[in-house]
């Protein structure tokens, strides 16, 4: 396991100050880092010039990215004057290649870093190239240029919530009798994260980790399409690990809604987490951490708002991570497709609200170097009339996570201000079954609402996992056992994180724009959906225009 990525600044930070309470998350574990060469930076050790004091972060490590909305040739020509003398190669084919036009300005260009031929140097690295670039042209001559960070659905931290699965660690049923053990609250943390014991609680069967549970009541009532005349359904959309079989979600969750015939995502087939649940680790059939995930999100939905149609896209694999310049090419297709329906062209497709159930630390947050072009694609959608959800984050810290942290901030410090012409991000955090705070939710002023997120119920697809029951035995002709901890074959499932609290939220904003939407068919001005939204939002949180 990685360890914790040390800053300096906080450990001399008082206690209570608001720097002590944005704990530095500890990294990824290194088999995720190394599916993307993915790095960690350092900001004891990173590379520094004067005006740029980094924090932590993780990204792919011989890469950058170019905003598009800038002189990319211009940025492309210094930044290959640089590696010259690193002794680097770019390869900036990216930049040339026909893209859509949407992208135009909405997309970024990978700049891949190699090594020239006939030299020994150091590794090709994204942030090091970056900070000689800075150092030589001026650190506004690279505004736009940025590292290619990995998004993640458990943050930094191996969050207790999508620890590696449970399953994968000894059998909790096949343990000493849970009675006799040292209380769960008090072991030694059962995720191996620089969590504390109480918060990684969370992860564990009983205490709000993923388990198999019963449902016994009645299905979400959804009303027939013969009651949705007067007003359309509202229309959720999920970017996660897409979204499997289950009965609830039948006829409510699209799958294929494409952008002029191409895909949104990734769509191939053997890499589908809610197919094949155990792609990654020993072929011991353990259920991978985020497998399942997106049937849950869109469950969560469906509970919150029956009648809404649900699109599920799928850009998260079923161990992550994802690449922010994959998440922004799927981001900027999704608002294009509500562009064209706001604009009453040809291609286009309603959409309500957008739940991500993701994020990442950006290193330098709070200057002029933030990169743009998430936000722009966003605040596209917002000028389209569709509420953005995101989740805070897991790792108990009030460090900034993005994109939630593109909300408006309470305390009005944040980067983004509120706009009656754009619907704002909402970041939610998670309650526990009690109304309080989950011990691991992110927090702090750009924290806006919060929602039911710990031990909540929701659809699984039918995963059979690789761990038996206990003890099996028959009695009087019948099949006798204990509880099977990873068999969920009953299709529900109970689950913990901000990743369902946000979905919940949504649920709820649609519910709230129902009865306003347009008729099925019928188009509206953007400013009306702007309007809508808007009062969705200050009815369902203190965020006001």
């Amino acid at each position: 396991m990685a360890q914790s990525t040390p800053n300096p600044s906080q450990r001399k930070a008082p206690p209570g100050s608001p720097r002590a309470t944005q704990r530095e998350p500890a990294v990824p574990p290194r088999h995720i880092l190394e599916q993307v060469s993915g790095r960690v930076l350092d900001p004891g050790t990173a590379l520094t010039i004067k005006g740029v004091t980094p924090r932590s972060t993780v990204y792919v490590g011989p890469r950058l990215t170019i905003s598009r909305q800038g002189d990319v040739q211009r940025q492309i020509r210094q930044l290959d004057e640089v590696a010259e003398d690193l002794g680097w190669d770019l390869d900036t084919r990216d930049a040339d290649r026909k893209i859509a036009a949407h992208r135009s300005t909405l997309g970024v260009v990978r700049v891949e870093i190699n090594v020239k031929n006939q030299r020994a140097t150091q590794a090709p690295d994204g942030w090091v190239l970056l900070q000689q670039a800075r150092a030589r042209f001026g650190i506004k001559a690279m505004k736009g240029v940025g590292l290619d960070h990995i998004v993640t659905l458990r943050d930094l931290d191996p969050n207790p919530m999508h620890d590696p699965n449970p399953m994968h660690d000894p059998n909790p049923m096949h343990d000493p009798n849970p009675m006799h053990d040292p209380n769960p609250m008090h072991d030694p943390n059962p995720t191996g994260a620089s969590l504390s014991t109480a918060v990684a609680s969370y992860a564990r069967q009983g205490s709000g980790g993923r388990q198999p549970i019963a449902y016994v009541g009645p299905a979400p009532a959804r009303r027939p399409n013969s009651m949705f005349k007067v007003h359309r359904r509202p229309v959720v959309a999920v970017l996660d690990t897409g979204c499997g079989d289950h009965p609830w979600l039948q006829g409510v969750v699209k799958h294929k809604v494409r952008l002029g015939g191409k895909p949104i995502g990734y769509v191939d087939d053997q890499t589908d987490p809610e197919k094949h649940p155990d792609q990654v680790g020993p072929l011991d059939g353990g259920i991978d951490e985020y497998s399942g995930h997106g049937t849950f999100i869109c469950g969560l939905v469906h509970q919150a708002c029956p009648d809404a149609d649900i699109i599920a896209w799928r850009i998260v694999g079923s161990d992550g991570p994802i690449i922010e310049s994959d998440l922004v090419h799927a981001l900027a297709d999704i608002a294009e497709l509500a562009r064209r329906h706001r604009d009453g062209e040809k291609g286009g497709h309603a959409i309500d609200v957008l739940n991500l159930s993701m994020g990442y630390y950006h290193e330098t947050p709070e200057d002029l170097l933030f990169d743009p072009t998430m936000y722009d694609i966003l605040k596209l959608l917002g000028e389209c009339g569709v509420t953005v959800v995101c989740s805070a984050g897991n790792d108990a810290t009030a460090r900034p996570m993005f994109p939630a942290a593109f909300a408006p901030w309470a305390d009005k410090k944040g980067t983004v201000k509120a706009s009656k012409n754009v619907v704002p991000i909402v970041s939610v955090g998670a309650l526990n079954p009690n109304g309080t705070d989950a011990l691991f939710t992110n927090t702090g002023p750009w924290v806006r609402t919060y929602a039911p997120g710990a031990s909540v119920v929701s659809t699984s697809p039918p995963f059979q996992g690789g761990w038996e029951p206990m003890v099996r035995t028959t009695a009087y002709q019948r099949v006798r056992e204990t509880e099977d901890p990873d068999d969920y074959t009953g299709l529900f499932a109970l689950w913990s994180g901000t990743s369902f609290a946000a979905p919940l939220f949504a649920g709820r904003v649609a519910a709230t724009v129902a009865a306003k939407l347009p008729a099925p068919g019928k188009s509206e001005s953007a400013s009306a959906a702007v309007a809508r939204a808007w009062k969705a939002v200050s009815t369902l949180t203190d965020i006001k225009p």
